[in-house]
């Protein structure tokens, strides 16, 4: 019997390396799996590569994980922010290494990884320090920089509802980078907040099939968010 559902964060953990590229879903704080990310920092893997949509605020989640000096490169499309204080410490530090990748071409590089597709063209960044160091092709009278995929080693996602084959739906603004990255990563790890039986949610509204999924913890954030 198929089912993905785990009981302890411990185990929703196991095996992440060292040194593993890690995807953590989310904009800014909606859809953003914060349980597993406090989970990540117990269990402790260090030298990772983060990939996020920002570089995390406060001192919490992702800027806890980087305070920690667990994280030794940020990629990212919004660096900077109001509550970005830990990174930017970091990064004058030279404590940090940094990647900038356009938020657009941050999506599609997760979504090639997924498709099995190694590179594409895309306009954005041309003749700016984004596009330096990568080739530049002119298609149809237009210039083109080659991205390359953006594979992951784990990704932790957050979803509204999951079954025990690991389906998972989102609610509303929470399917953001949350589905691309799911697709994108060996080893897919979700917190739901809702568990359903399997059978309950639509096939319709399933948004990512539990075949990218390896596996699901239940995270309830009380009646606020039912």
């Amino acid at each position: 019997m198929i089912d993905k559902i785990v009981r302890t964060m411990a185990e929703a953990m196991a095996g992440i390396k060292d040194g593993s590229t890690v995807l953590i879903g989310g904009f800014g704080a909606v859809g953003q799996p914060d349980a597993l990310i406090e989970g990540l920092i117990e269990q402790g893997a260090k030298d990772l590569v983060c990939v996020a949509n920002n570089a995390g605020t406060g001192h919490t989640g992702l800027a806890r994980l980087m305070e920690l000096g667990r994280v030794r490169k940020i990629i990212c499309s919004f660096p900077r922010s109001a509550g970005s204080v830990v990174f930017e410490e970091l990064y004058r530090q030279g404590k940090i290494e940094l990647e900038i990748v356009p938020q657009g071409t941050l999506a599609e590089r997760m979504r090639a990884a997924g498709a099995g597709v190694p590179a594409f063209y895309t306009p954005t960044g041309v003749g700016t320090l984004l596009a330096q160091g990568k080739e530049v092709r002119e298609i149809d009278g237009r210039q083109y920089v080659l991205e390359r995929a953006l594979k992951g080693d784990v990704a932790l996602i957050e979803a509204w509802e999951a079954d025990r084959w690991g389906n998972l739906t989102y609610r509303a603004s929470g399917r953001n980078f949350n589905p691309v990255m799911a697709m994108a990563a060996d080893l897919t790890i979700a917190q739901a907040m809702h568990i359903r039986e399997l059978g309950e949610i639509d096939p319709n509204h399933v948004v990512t099939p539990g075949i990218f999924v390896k596996r699901v913890i239940h995270v309830d954030r009380g009646p606020d968010w039912a």
